[in-house]
């Protein structure tokens, strides 16, 4: 059967830190050299931005993909997933032969961590999503655009996901019902290359250092809100970290273009701290909605006022090398990409896949991990005094290419369940979602978290500096 629904060390000396990336599949052993001192146990895993857990195909029809091994039928549409905090996304499928599982866990992401990144058409398939359903709600004008009389939702859905399919997966796809054929070949003929839409809320860059008895940063905030809560390290009552903006003046709220700063005071000990941001707003149409399950890459198609969130690590030490170390995936490389910045007055001396390097005092370093396509990763950075930082995914770069199995068509075009799925136990294509307007009416009473407490501390609290 088918299945369409697919974040160092502060030291004295020059240092030494071990990590050990144990990978699904097949395994890839680093190490991480440095001396350090206590640090935060969890860099960003993500670039932030919302996070969902997907609900399932919602609004859909039936195409038939045309390959050599023979047509077959699968399920077409839109799906939709909730976010976390509250919120609801819309979305279509960008990968026709790779599973969609229930539940599975998405992160808003850039293209370049996706097979958009490397998809010449990707810009198209921007356009699509803007110009078609459900970014354009009214039927009867959608129909009129197409050529065609009229249009049902499930028309609507499919023939949009079929145009899409035509670009992210280059295939020959049709829709089983006219309307939605003559759509599809509509929004196909109609699509123009367009840019990449920017995060809904991101921090850059992800970890910084320096030395304590200074403001350690920037960090860049990048939002499509309006403003966003800034919420200082868990332990800042006691460690005495402060979050400011250059001048030091404290903030509790910044906005796009912002830059955060971390204030270290003079007599603390070598250490680590993270802040987060969160914000309510509409996630822009066209990003990109990844999963490390290797469940379906997804392409945002409507958004409610949801919940996003992003953070940002400082690390500082008195003297030696101070590193800060994130991580992030390259799919035109092929790539997980480690970025070591050092701010000390020592070099930072590391060795990862068994080749060393070193990072010169006040200099940055990015060393590219090459990895297998759907290959895990999990490097866990440990060093002395309890440091210990952990970088997860599935490299997932490239559509799958070919049918993996065959088998007639099902009534309704359900994700599988969240296992990896084999050969022998995918199910039908299916990519799809929801009956909702592009910006989903009723979906903000859903946001206690974010609206009830994020948006109160907005209004109440002091605006940043910049």
């Amino acid at each position: 059967m088918l299945a369409a629904l697919s974040g160092f060390c502060r030291s004295t000396t020059v240092a030494r830190l071990a990590a050990t990336a144990t990978v699904s599949g097949l395994v890839a052993a680093g190490v991480l050299s440095g001396a350090g001192t206590a640090a935060a146990d969890v860099a960003p895993q993500t670039e932030g931005g919302a996070s969902a857990a997907l609900d399932g195909l919602k609004i859909f029809g039936e195409a038939v993909v045309h390959e050599a091994g023979g047509d077959q039928r699968v399920s077409a549409g839109l799906f939709e997933m909730s976010v976390d905090g509250g919120g609801t996304l819309q979305t279509y499928g960008v990968d026709l032969h790779s599973p969609v599982q229930r539940d599975a866990r998405y992160q808003e992401t850039s293209w370049s961590g996706t097979s958009l990144g490397t998809n010449r058409d990707a810009g198209k398939i921007d356009w699509i999503v803007q110009h078609s359903y459900p970014q354009v709600n009214d039927l009867a004008e959608l129909a009129h655009r197409a050529g065609v009389g009229s249009l049902t939702e499930q028309d609507a859905a499919t023939g949009t996901q079929v145009a899409i399919w035509r670009y992210s997966d280059h295939i020959k796809v049709d829709a089983v019902a006219p309307g939605a054929e003559k759509l599809a070949d509509y929004l196909q003929r109609s699509a123009r290359a367009g840019g990449e839409p920017g995060a809904s809320l991101t921090l850059d860059p992800a970890a910084v250092s320096g030395r304590p008895g200074s403001v350690v940063g920037p960090v860049t905030v990048h939002t499509n809100a309006g403003a966003v809560a800034v919420i200082p390290p868990a332990d800042a009552a006691t460690s005495g970290v402060r979050i400011t903006d250059k001048t030091g003046k404290a903030l509790t709220t910044a906005k796009n273009g912002s830059r955060i700063y971390f204030d270290i005071p003079e007599d603390a000990a070598d250490g680590s701290a993270q802040l987060s941001v969160q914000a309510s707003t509409t996630v822009p149409v066209g990003r990109a909605l990844a999963s490390d399950s290797r469940s379906q890459t997804q392409i945002l198609a409507g958004s409610s006022e949801s919940a996003v969130s992003a953070s940002a690590t400082a690390d500082w030490a008195a003297q030696g090398a101070i590193p800060a170390v994130s991580a992030r995936k390259d799919c035109a490389k092929g790539t997980v990409d480690i970025t070591a910045v050092d701010k000390g007055d020592q070099p930072f001396t590391f060795s990862l896949m068994g080749t060393e390097h070193t990072v010169p005092a006040g200099a940055t370093r990015t060393v590219p991990v090459s990895l297998q396509e759907d290959q895990g990763y999990d490097f866990t950075i440990t060093g002395p005094n309890g440091f210990t930082r952990r970088f997860t995914g599935v490299l997932d770069c490239r559509i799958q290419g070919t049918i993996v199995s065959k088998a007639a068509a099902q009534t309704v075009g359900e994700p599988t369940p969240l296992t990896t799925p084999t050969p022998d136990d995918t199910d039908l294509a299916a990519t799809g979602g929801s009956a909702v307007t592009p910006v989903i009416a009723g979906a903000a009473i859903g946001l206690v978290v974010i609206g009830g407490a994020v948006l109160v501390v907005l209004r109440k609290r002091e605006q940043p500096g910049e």
